[in-house]
């Protein structure tokens, strides 16, 4: 029977293989986790016993068996009574928090939890078992990569939990759909990175050099940068696009030779409906480095109108015409508000100025209900008997004995 120090120092070295391969490393921090462990503790006393220490069975003693089966029921054992635990303490700290987020982050560290716990107790098991050399390299890292795929997992559903949360945190704040184009776009970016790091740890931790992939993949990056600098610049123009957020889908903006409506951001272009009802589409890379005209943000619609009156027009008429403008305008119900004044002497008419803010931005609710307004101006002044002025021209008609009467020309 081989002394218990031998045993200690295989168990150790065993259990500390999930860091590591069979190759000789310089670990950071060397930490012997088994140096007080007897060798009843691992073998449960049956290489003792001794038929089943002296009965072989493809030249291993029986009761590495027994052993190795006994640590792996133990293995689903455990991670079952430790799965619970941490539902009921979990589950306790997310309803003293009373977060949604929380409890999302139960369920969450529930599966790496088990999962941790199981492969803890089957490698102890399986260790027990005197594997050939080959196959514990293969079991040890096949651990590994259940590990990896674990943490992985747990980190790409915690980037979800995070983007949900930034979500509503966005929808409550403004309200708009810049969700709809920037968050999908981030948790794709931090998913890619995630696995990308992850799948490089892994290979590295079960042996394969990956000094080599690392390069050609600098190289591969370099070239494809170089190749698509038009692309990463619109895809950087979305995003500052989205983050700086000048204008959202469904807005009116202008720009340079551009007058429309927005109908979508993409990662290469955006694309707007101009007035005339044709598609035009804008690189995002100019999108991010014009000046934009957002027309739907103004808070109100301004309109400046002049009501020209007749040279005829007595004062107390045109104060009666500006009595009934400041009257119709500001008395409704969408006005914002108005200032009139008799503001200057035109070529043919007394000009009187009104300007007009309208308390909406709909274009379709802002022009009947602006026609309806200078109808009610026209009918109050056809009936209090206020003329409006048009263009004329006064002839002076020269004959051989003097100016003749002037006449008028309209």
């Amino acid at each position: 029977m081989a002394d218990t120090t031998a045993l200690t120092g295989t168990a150790a070295q065993a259990t500390n293989a999930v860091a590591g391969t069979n190759e000789v490393h310089t670990p950071l921090l060397n930490v012997d986790l088994w140096p007080t462990i007897d060798r009843a503790y691992l073998t449960f006393g049956m290489d003792r016993i001794p038929w089943l220490r002296d009965t072989h069975f493809l030249g291993i003693p029986l009761w590495q068996y027994l052993a190795s089966f006994l640590f792996i029921f133990l293995a689903f054992f455990f991670a079952k009574v430790f799965d619970t635990l941490a539902r009921v303490w979990l589950k306790r700290w997310a309803e003293a928090r009373k977060s949604q987020v929380g409890e999302m982050l139960v369920d969450l560290a529930r599966g790496p939890v088990k999962i941790v716990v199981f492969v803890i107790f089957l490698h102890i098991g399986l260790t027990v078992f005197q594997w050939p050399a080959v196959v514990e390299r293969w079991l040890s890292n096949a651990l590994k990569i259940v590990v990896a795929v674990s943490i992985t997992y747990s980190l790409l559903k915690l980037v979800d939990i995070a983007i949900g949360t930034w979500r509503q945190r966005v929808e409550t704040q403004d309200g708009t759909g810049l969700n709809q184009q920037l968050l999908p776009v981030v948790r794709k970016a931090v998913k890619g990175v995630i696995l990308v790091v992850a799948s490089l740890l892994t290979l590295d931790n079960i042996g394969i050099n990956i000094t080599a992939l690392l390069a050609s993949l600098s190289i591969g990056g370099l070239a494809l940068g170089l190749a698509a600098q038009d692309t990463v610049a619109n895809l950087f123009g979305a995003v500052a696009v989205l983050i700086d957020k000048p204008f959202k889908v469904g807005d009116r903006v202008q720009f340079d030779n551009v007058d429309g409506v927005v109908e979508s951001i993409g990662l290469r272009s955006t694309r707007i409906r101009n007035l005339e009802g044709f598609l035009v589409t804008v690189p995002n890379k100019t999108m991010g480095n014009t000046t934009i005209t957002n027309v739907s943000q103004r808070p109100n619609i301004r309109t400046i109108m002049n009501f020209g009156l007749t040279y005829g027009t007595t004062p107390e008429k045109i104060r009666l015409a500006i009595g009934i403008l400041e009257e119709v305008f500001k008395g409704h119900r969408e006005t914002h508000d108005c200032l009139v004044a008799f503001n200057k002497f035109g070529d043919f008419s007394l000009n009187v100025m009104v300007v007009h803010w309208w308390k909406g931005t709909v274009f379709k609710e802002y022009l009947p209900g602006m026609q309806e307004l200078l109808i009610e101006v026209k009918r109050r002044f056809d009936k209090e008997g206020i003329d409006f002025a048009f263009p004329t021209q006064t002839v002076h008609v020269r004959n051989e004995g003097g100016f003749s009467e002037p006449v008028v020309s309209r």
